[in-house]
């Protein structure tokens, strides 16, 4: 694989990836992350959870498919592009059009919690499929590169971890009940924001086969900004279950 000699902004866009993941993390790392059972009246103005959700993730739907009906999209007729591009949407199709309507109650976010997802989405959006419509440069012998396989396969472990780990939390309460319960079962056996170790391993192999910066700015990215939200909720478990598994790790088993 070689890279477009003209892939200076696209660079510069993964920087700025990556280093706002750098800032969020710090933030979120002092202050925690004000939505979901973290929310108050003090946050500021709530929108409807499932609303949220579906809005300000769906720029990375909406841009990708501008992208690739508004310019030229040349780097399209190659099989590595069009298979990363899909992968790349086909989380997002998950994450906003299915996700939300599947959660069951869902906590109101703040609006300026939303608004920066919303700005994340369409930024990443446009990075990710412009890179990979009008600049990455792959043969087509890519697909059968070790780690363009390697990649797509450790993306769809991910992905399918991140489903079932968000279809354990979905199904801990019965109908009726309120309150919260310990997750058990799967990768939540091991850390416990399991949910989220799915979605950092998802975009680690999207960004081994894409082999790119911009792949993995977004993967720092996320690591980021779940890593920190995950060491919130492991230490809000441990404050409120005294039975809570003390082995169990925040996100990478065994190790963090």
């Amino acid at each position: 694989m070689t890279l477009a000699a003209e892939i200076g902004p696209m660079e510069m866009l993964s920087f700025l990836v990556g280093l706002l993941g750098l800032m969020f993390w710090v933030v979120i790392s002092i202050s925690g992350s004000p939505y979901g059972r973290y929310a108050s009246a003090s946050h500021g103005l709530p929108l409807p959870g499932k609303l949220a959700w579906v809005v300000q993730e769906l720029p990375c739907l909406l841009v990708p498919l501008y992208v690739v009906t508004c310019t030229p999209a040349q780097r399209l007729s190659h099989w590595p592009n069009r298979i990363l591009l899909a992968i790349f949407i086909i989380h997002y199709l998950q994450r906003s059009l299915i996700f939300p309507f599947l959660i069951r109650g869902g906590k109101p976010v703040p609006v300026f919690i939303f608004l920066l997802a919303f700005m994340f989405c369409t930024l990443n959006g446009y990075l990710q499929s412009e890179y990979l419509s009008n600049y990455a440069v792959y043969s087509d012998d890519w697909v059968k590169d070790p780690r363009f396989i390697t990649g797509c396969s450790i993306w769809l472990i991910g992905m399918l971890i991140n489903i079932y780990s968000d279809n354990i939390l979905r199904n801990l309460r019965k109908p009726g009940e309120t309150g919260y319960k310990i997750p058990r079962g799967g990768l939540f056996e091991y850390v416990t924001a399991a949910n989220f170790s799915g979605e950092v391993i998802e975009w680690y192999g999207y960004a081994l086969a894409s082999w790119s910066f911009e792949g993995i700015a977004f993967a720092l990215f996320t690591t980021c900004i779940l890593s920190s939200r995950a060491k919130q909720h492991h230490r809000w478990y441990l404050e409120k279950f005294e039975d809570y598994p003390k082995l169990r790790k925040i996100i990478i088993p065994f190790i963090y």
